[in-house]
């Protein structure tokens, strides 16, 4: 298949939005639920975490709804987790921008007060954890009457974490003419009886045969012991750019968070014992660039739903196959490519040969070697984007989380960059010549598009040829860490990682 949001009946709307974020093509998910989906049919997607589904059911969800009456949404997203919760409302945030959706979030471990105003003032699309949900729903700060359509995202995880008698409550709440998209990496057993009970003739649609996408990434094995751990991960993260680091326990998160900060690394630390707002905090200055590496619990793998991660470490190794394809599918994830790192003592490599049988990885334990990381495709910045759910990720509650970024000088000279099929405005060539003006001087050019909130963007030169990428960390100059379209800078050409960019950045 190869066809366009607009074939698959988008508003002109959201296709500006989309354009507006460098969102040309549809992932395959998207691409076989937003006919029906659109057209007011119930859908039944297979899909693994990082396909796409949140604009696969966001689309639909901004196009079809109107304008709520107080503490009445007309559409409800069900989640697991309170990180994906923000993150889909941050998606859903710029999707409906133009069309001044409301979205708010409600959750658990945070203050009642503020998911309350919210939703008196009136709520268009309500991002919800069954828990808060149902709390709010029983002091009669929400009702559920006028629902019009109904989301279900990983709705095998929300069975994984016995949510499913809540999820089966909140929906008896709902109109039984309401629509429901239900979005789940299996579709059987009790998922099969939530799609059975309160879905009316649905589409059926699956992406693909195996939903651990994580397997797509390179896998390396690496020996190592001791401090040379954190000197390895300095080196793997300058190597290859956004990196998550996964411990066992939150004690050896926040002394690997440390050493790693000895080393030279900004980082940030999620897990069970930090707050919402710190994890929120971690999360918004991992996916904004301000923090190189972010180092997690296992309890906070699936948590984690940003694209345009290059790589993951697992500092400590998984407890099972399950635990490792968990946290690995924090990188490759919608089409991209990604690298994942174990680092193994002496005592631990009957542990992961059993693991490497179990999943068809790659046999062996080899030395380090960090050079070879250079040759692997990194992510390019796709997000928000990118991807598909993308793509943007911050928490929806920030909605002025895009901020510019603080750091001034890069710990590294290379620029972060993530791949993915939503590929970047720029052309792309093997070779081309540096643009440089006739007169010998400075290049100059014009913004073509910046994404703040991912901090990097495409500079079109005067002297044409292909747009040059550019991340904050190249612009100086009067305090500028952003740039807008339509800005005239000039600058200079470095190498990247795949291939030129602009470098010395300046807003003239």
């Amino acid at each position: 298949m190869s066809s366009t949001f607009a074939d698959l009946g988008t508003p002109n709307d959201l296709l500006r939005a989309l354009s507006a974020r460098g969102i040309k093509s549809p992932f395959p998910v998207q691409e076989l639920t937003l006919a029906d989906a659109l057209a007011g049919r119930d859908v039944s997607g297979r899909a693994p975490t990082g396909s796409g589904k949140t604009l696969a059911f966001g689309i639909p969800l901004v196009a079809r709804l109107g304008r709520a009456k107080s503490r009445r949404p007309l559409g409800l997203v069900l989640v697991p987790t309170r990180e994906l919760a923000a993150q889909v409302a941050g998606e859903l945030e710029w999707l409906g921008g133009p069309s001044k959706i409301r979205v708010a979030t409600v959750y658990g471990g945070v203050s009642y007060g503020p998911q309350r105003k919210a939703l008196k003032r009136g709520v268009d699309v309500l991002v919800a954890c069954p828990g808060r949900l149902a709390d709010l729903i029983g002091t009669k700060d929400v009702v559920l009457d006028s629902v019009e359509m109904v989301v279900l995202d990983e709705a095998d995880r929300m069975a994984d974490m016995g949510f499913l008698p809540a999820v089966r409550k909140l929906l008896d709440l709902t109109p039984n003419n309401r629509q429901t998209l239900l979005f789940s990496a299996t579709l059987d057993g009790a998922i099969d009886s939530l799609v059975q009970r309160y879905q009316k003739d649905p589409v059926r649609h699956q992406v693909a045969d195996n939903p651990d996408h994580a397997l797509n990434a390179t896998h390396y094995f690496w020996k190592a012991e001791g401090d040379d751990r954190i000197r390895l991960i300095r080196d793997i993260v300058r190597a290859t750019g956004t990196t998550i680091v996964f411990c066992r326990t939150k004690r050896n998160a926040d002394r690997v968070a440390t050493r790693l900060e000895q080393a030279g690394l900004s980082t940030a630390t999620i897990h069970g014992g930090r707050s919402q707002g710190q994890r929120e905090r971690a999360l918004r200055d991992f996916t904004n660039g301000k923090v190189e590496a972010l180092v997690a619990t296992d309890v906070a793998a699936r948590g984690i739903h940003i694209d345009s991660v290059a790589c993951v470490v697992h500092y400590d190794p998984p407890a099972d196959t399950k635990d490792y394809t968990h946290r690995s599918g924090r990188t490759a994830r919608a089409g991209s490519t990604g690298i994942v790192i174990s680092l193994v003592s002496k005592g631990q490599t009957r542990e992961i040969a059993r693991l490497q049988r179990a999943l068809k990885l790659p046999n062996g334990v080899t030395p380090p070697s960090v050079k070879d990381l250079s040759s692997e495709n990194r992510v390019t910045e796709k997000r928000e984007v990118v991807a598909p759910s993308q793509r943007h990720r911050e928490p929806a509650r920030e909605t002025k989380r895009r901020e510019t970024p603080k750091r001034e000088t890069p710990k590294r000279e290379t620029s972060k960059r993530e791949t993915s099929r939503h590929k970047s405005p720029r052309p792309q060539t093997s070779r081309r010549e540096s643009p440089r003006p006739d007169n010998g001087g400075t290049p100059q050019g014009v913004v073509k598009w910046f994404n703040v909130g991912k901090g990097f963007g495409f500079i079109a030169p005067e002297s044409g040829g292909d747009d040059l990428f550019v991340h904050f960390s190249a612009i100086e100059g009067n305090g500028h860490k952003s740039l807008k379209e339509g800005q005239k800078v000039e600058f200079e050409v470095g190498p990247g990682r795949k291939g030129e960019e602009a470098r010395t950045v300046k807003v003239v």
